[in-house]
């Protein structure tokens, strides 16, 4: 096997890192973090550090001085950084002989950039993809060395589809980790044409307009929940926080505006009238509403 750094700090590089070492993959050294602001699916690498006797440093910035030396110190072939939510500097990225392998949950060229998964929720996708490849200045464009798809079933939310993924993923890694031993990886170059990228999301992007249809409302409760932070609507000054939904397109209440509360069944089972139907709310935070108010 190729010598091996491993970079990573959430729920995935876990699942990954913890995959190679199972199967008996030696990995050299890992480079993580202690603690993220920024990552709802953080999760330090230290624990199978520990476990393996694998030499670790935890930093703030894996570009800077001490990280650096740290990486240079192993001599890595390779390089995998599965889940790190900062760009990797030119320096580390020249560093190992086969490149820093990258991971993006999407189907290259298609839907590079942020928040893949969710994305894919919100936007009722009905497949996506997992993908490793060779990673480069840019964003998620670098040459493409696995990627295989993966089913969006309607019932699907953030936390089935990141389970999804997983679980392709980790095929993925012990192939082309079996791959790089021998020298038979072989890239394939992305089309700087093809595709496009996803935006960063921001806070109005998980609001809940009642105006909306009811399927793109269920689609943003169901993107944005658990491991993510939520999909809210506004009641008052009050933001709430909604995790599960479901949906029913019926002419019975054409009459009615969006947003009228037609049933309360708890303060966080109830049910609102969207654009074209009803969303039943089955779990929410706590919320006092009563039939007929208007959110």
């Amino acid at each position: 096997m190729k010598t091996t750094l491993f970079i990573g700090c959430v729920e995935s590089s876990y699942v990954l890192l913890e995959a190679m070492l199972e199967k008996g993959y030696k990995v050299d050294g890992i480079i993580t973090m202690e603690s993220s602001a920024i990552n709802s699916d953080f999760k330090s690498l230290v624990p199978l550090a520990e476990k393996y006797g694998i030499d670790y440093i935890c930093t703030k910035n894996v570009n800077d001085e001490e990280t650096v030396g740290f990486a240079k110190s192993k001599a890595p072939d390779v390089i995998y950084c599965f889940g790190w939510s900062r760009l990797i500097g030119r320096e580390l990225l020249a560093l190992p002989k086969y490149g820093v392998v990258g991971f993006h949950p999407a189907a290259l060229p298609c839907n590079k950039g942020r928040h893949p998964l969710i994305w894919a929720l919100v936007l009722g996708l009905k497949k996506t993809a997992s993908t490793f490849f060779i990673m480069d200045e840019g964003a998620d464009t670098g040459d493409i060395i696995s990627q295989r798809e993966v089913i969006i079933d309607e019932t699907d939310d953030a936390q089935d589809l990141y389970d999804k993924v997983l679980e392709v993923a980790k095929e993925q890694v012990l192939t082309f980790t079996k791959e790089f031993a021998e020298d038979a990886v072989k890239p394939v170059k992305q089309d700087p044409k093809a595709g496009n990228a996803w935006r960063k999301r921001g806070r109005m992007d998980g609001q809940i307009d009642w105006r909306m249809s009811g399927r793109a409302i269920y689609n943003l409760v169901r993107g944005l929940t658990h491991p993510y932070v939520g999909a809210h609507f506004m009641a008052g000054d009050k933001e709430v926080k909604v995790w599960k939904c479901e949906y029913e397109l019926t002419d019975e209440y054409e009459n009615l505006e969006p947003g009228k509360v037609l049933k309360v069944n708890s303060q966080t089972d109830f049910v609102i009238k969207a654009y074209d139907g009803i969303v039943h709310i089955i779990d929410s935070d706590a919320v006092s509403l009563k039939e007929g108010d208007y959110l």
